[in-house]
């Protein structure tokens, strides 16, 4: 979903700028009308009019405020849990009333497996789980330019791993940890939540004795699957195209690739829903808009982001009585205020 001021940002390229001043053409002028009226702090000089270095400003100023990344500074930065500079998180540590150890969130972040970083996670948001006393991490991981399927799940499985391996040091309750993430990083918080444990418990790795299960999985604009067998049979499309992120995330060569039992095992295992059992937990899923329609000529980041994604999880989840909850756009949970509302009382063992 477009944040508003990427919204502005859209349209005041469609109006045009000019160096100094807004193109003045009729439907310009109206579109600034309407632009000033819904943002009218852009206008920094409250001269009525929106300058290309008034807009830049405003872009700076709200990307620096929805971002926070230097209003709450971690307990601990740049941990590292591999050799690889993508294998490390951040964790900012709760306080906790009488010492007991505080829940755990840990957010993983999109980018289609080929960008994002732990530090495009909001500042107030942080701040928001840590009133409640709930720590906090933010997880990087190594992405298709270095490898591709499985490293960005196993990295991210380590991660966690190496953060419970440190419970204890930082007071933190190993057992009440949950995942959640956008895009990619939404659909390996959901492979976290249904794979098998991880854990080897013979080895001799301290690191890697330890649980890879969560108490719960959130996604924003998540998948379910990265099959292309079930995009395609999901969105009833049979020439539906490859969405570009996934090539280097199955190291494709070419178009013979995709039938190739090398990739047809590598779809079936990365996605989610593969590893779905009657023993899994609870999933909060949102996305930006609803069930619309899809064709051969739609977007990757449309069906890719899309609603039915989760609708087709929350069926198979309903067939195995675990709890889901898809919300979009007019179509809330209500049981849940938002995501954070459901994984708060997950990780706090309320309900």
């Amino acid at each position: 979903m477009k944040t508003p001021i990427q919204i502005l940002g859209a349209i005041l390229l469609l109006v045009g700028f000019q160096p100094c001043s807004i193109a003045q053409d009729a439907k310009g002028v109206e579109r600034v009308k309407r632009l000033l009226k819904r943002f009218p702090e852009a206008d920094l000089n409250k001269d009525g009019k929106l300058t290309r270095q008034e807009q830049e400003k405003f872009q700076q100023k709200r990307r620096g405020e929805r971002s926070g990344k230097q209003a709450l500074a971690p307990t601990h930065k740049d941990v590292a849990y591999g050799d690889h500079e993508k294998q490390a998180f951040d964790i900012w540590l709760a306080k906790s009333k009488n010492e007991k150890p505080t829940p755990l969130v840990i957010y993983i972040h999109g980018g289609g497996f080929r960008g994002g970083d732990k530090r495009g996670v909001s500042g107030k948001l942080v701040q928001s789980y840590l009133d409640q006393g709930i720590s906090f991490a933010s997880m990087n991981y190594r992405l298709s330019d270095v490898g591709p399927y499985p490293i960005m799940m196993n990295d991210s499985a380590r991660g966690l791993q190496f953060i419970r391996s440190k419970a204890k040091q930082w007071n933190l309750d190993s057992k009440r940890v949950a995942c959640y993430g956008g895009s990619a990083g939404a659909g390996i918080s959901l492979w976290l939540a249904f794979h098998e444990d991880l854990a080897d418990p013979d080895s001799k790795d301290p690191i890697a004795r330890q649980s890879t299960r969560i108490v719960a999985a959130g996604t924003q604009n998540g998948q379910s699957t990265y099959d292309m067998r079930t995009f395609r049979e999901w969105f009833g499309v049979p020439n539906l195209k490859p969405e570009s992120a996934l090539i280097p995330f199955y190291a494709i060569n070419s178009k013979e690739d995709w039938d190739s039992e090398r990739v047809k095992k590598l779809m079936t295992d990365a996605s989610p829903i593969s590893h779905l059992t009657k023993d899994d937990v609870p999933v909060f899923m949102t996305y930006g808009k609803g069930d619309v329609s899809v064709d051969e000529n739609s977007s990757g980041g449309l069906w890719v982001h899309h609603a039915r994604l989760g609708i087709k999880l929350k069926e198979a989840m309903d067939k195995l009585s675990l709890e889901c909850h898809v919300t979009w756009r007019d179509h809330s949970s209500e049981e849940y205020r938002d995501l954070h509302a459901f994984l708060s009382t997950k990780v706090k063992g309320e309900q």
